[in-house]
């Protein structure tokens, strides 16, 4: 055990590095890739410090660039995921009882690691798996998971700060346990910070993981899992798995060991993992926690008094970056009459500058979707607002996927509020824009509330501070993260923390301690000094 109240390195944002041409980032990123791309690999399980082959494999591909292999994965059978669940429960034994400072060194060593000499790496890698151009990589795989580490820690040290008041003759002790059993996280394919925190966080408060990838991030996620390895994780604590999500989901949460759902994907996947843990309650030891963060349908609110420019750049940067698969990405946008022309002039403008191709050219603003259901699926919706009279294609509105799955950013203009895509989430570049008059603003705020069943991020752009108050307070409860002259994306970790609820999702905030306190099952400890040896009160008399 440690002798000592040990204070950790303050936590800092990393800074965003530029990539610019010339800079040593970009040609270190570029030699990465170029190495990657053009190298097969075989990405095994990570079982009780194992690599597991099976020889059931699966190939991958950049979405950029589907027909072009950079390596396979392995699929699991039921007897591997059990064979993760017994590992990790084995662990547990000497994990749980880690002293803090030690595992809080383990993820700060990760960190460094990815700032160093894993930048380039895992940056490459999710350029290639996920399309991603390098700004928004070194965001994402860089910046925001060398931040979920370093801040988690710190968000850690603060809880176990938080005590109870004691007194003289006794003293009162909060010891923050992780959860008895293990637990699971399910990462999406669009953020590898996502992927490496969901089982990381809940790692560092002592608890230990079974983790299930998505299948279009796991060229990514073996980055992410070879820093834990190399950063001192100690086997069996994080198990990573692939295959058929329905065989692995069941036979996890079939455990009476089960005590903990991390998740980030959709809506519909979320709410059957909690129907199906609710149908097993009674086979639990304990109550699992449930935490999820899942889909949106994110708005823009435009008042009169907006910048028309502002609006536009908001609309181009909420709506497309990283093609619009981020769950916060602006999908739906109510622009005031009175300055719609103006920035529906700015938005073609833009969209006219926009260039397209493989994350590799770093003048490309916008790359491929993440595979070909996602294409078919967001040209489907524009073939039909093709179609329909009340909605009018003002930008892009092409797609192909000859070489890679590439959507054209699209902006649709509609006269119906409730037109489709102002409803469902598309999970693509795609942004649907009604206008409305002036005089109707507080109409119009009533309608963002009650369109969407979802509750994630929204923005209100306006100079009017009494309209900002009204939108502040209108849609209080149809955005967990709001924001005020700004697109509605962007959470920055420890500055932002980052949830949304109704079908988004369970609101426990990535980036924040209020997150780190769903993992652990605290323990109340009353120690008596001088123990009273009669039962007799004062009341009672003689």
């Amino acid at each position: 055990m440690g002798k000592g109240f040990f204070n950790v390195p303050i936590a800092v944002n990393e800074p965003v590095k530029s990539y610019a041409p010339g800079s040593p980032e970009r040609e270190a990123v570029l030699k990465a890739y170029k190495e990657m791309i053009n190298t097969t690999i075989d990405v095994p399980m990570y079982i009780n410090g194992k690599d597991v082959t099976t020889g059931n494999t699966r190939t991958m591909s950049p979405p950029h660039d589907h027909k072009h292999v950079v390596g396979t994965y392995h699929l699991a059978e039921k007897k591997h995921v059990d064979e993760a669940i017994a590992t990790a429960l084995e662990a547990r034994k000497t994990w749980a009882n880690t002293p803090w400072e030690q595992r809080a060194a383990i993820f700060l060593k990760a960190a460094e690691l990815i700032a160093g000499p894993y930048r380039a790496k895992i940056n490459a890698a999710t350029m290639i798996a996920q399309s991603k151009t390098i700004h928004q990589a070194e965001i994402d795989s860089a910046c925001e998971l060398i931040d979920f580490l370093r801040i988690n820690v710190q968000y850690m040290t603060d809880i176990y700060h938080d005590q109870p008041e004691s007194t003289s003759d006794a003293w009162n002790r909060l010891e923050y346990r992780p959860l008895e059993g293990f637990t699971y996280a399910v990462t999406p394919f669009n953020f590898t910070a996502i992927a490496g925190n969901l089982p990381s966080c809940m790692a560092m408060m002592g608890n230990v993981v079974v983790w299930k990838p998505s299948d279009s991030q796991i060229y990514s996620a073996k980055v992410v899992m070879d820093v834990f390895k190399e950063a001192g994780v100690p086997d069996g604590v994080i198990n990573v798995v692939f295959g058929d999500p329905v065989m692995i989901t069941d036979t996890v949460l079939n455990s009476p060991d089960f005590s903990g759902l991390h998740f980030t994907g959709s809506t519909f996947i979320f709410k059957e993992l909690w129907k199906k843990i609710g149908n097993n309650i009674h086979n639990y030891k304990t109550y699992p926690k449930i935490v999820g963060e899942t889909g949106g349908k994110d708005f823009i609110v435009a008042h009169k008094t907006a910048n028309p420019k502002q609006v536009a750049t908001a609309i181009v940067r909420g709506a497309f970056e990283f093609q619009g698969q981020k769950c916060s990405a602006a999908s739906r946008a109510y622009i005031s009459e009175s300055i719609w022309d103006q920035v529906k002039d700015y938005v073609v403008e833009d969209g006219k500058s926009f260039k397209m191709g493989s994350p590799e050219d770093m003048n490309n603003f916008f790359t491929a979707v993440i595979h070909e259901g996602s294409f078919d699926k967001l040209a489907k919706y524009i073939d039909q607002a093709k179609a329909d009279d009340n909605v009018e294609v003002i930008a892009g509105g092409n797609y192909d996927k000859s070489k890679g799955y590439f959507i054209e950013p699209t902006v649709l203009l509609t006269t119906d509020p409730k037109y489709t895509t102002m409803q469902e989430e598309l999970f693509g570049p795609v942004i649907t824009i009604y206008v409305y008059k002036d005089d109707q603003f507080s109409e119009t705020l009533e309608l963002v509330d009650g369109t969407s069943e979802y509750a994630l991020t929204g923005a209100i752009l306006a100079q009017d501070r009494y309209a900002i108050v009204e939108a502040t307070k209108a849609l209080q409860n149809c955005a967990g993260n709001f924001y005020i002259n700004d697109k509605p994306t962007g959470a920055v970790v420890g500055q932002q923390p980052f949830g949304g609820a109704r079908s988004s999702g369970t609101n426990d905030k990535a980036g924040s301690a209020l997150n780190l306190l769903r993992w652990v099952s605290p323990r109340m400890i009353k120690e008596t000094f001088v123990t009273p040896t009669d039962y007799r009160y004062p009341f009672l008399g003689e």
